[in-house]
């Protein structure tokens, strides 16, 4: 499957959206004060960066 220049520009900055989510989330889960909140952020940015490897995975 080949992807034109618009579909190549929105992986993109999807792929670079989730990147970004994925180090907040852990940056926030590193100063979270309780177990919980630190959890929700470790997940949110598990999350984030398995769907940012899902997305590279269409550009090979």
């Amino acid at each position: 499957m080949t992807l034109n220049e618009m579909e190549l520009q929105t992986l993109r900055h999807l792929i670079m959206a989730n990147d970004t989510t994925s180090c907040k989330m852990s940056a926030y889960a590193e100063q979270a004060e309780t177990p919980e909140v630190r959890q929700y952020f470790e997940k949110a940015a598990q999350t984030a960066k398995d769907a940012k490897n899902q997305l590279m995975g269409f550009l090979k």
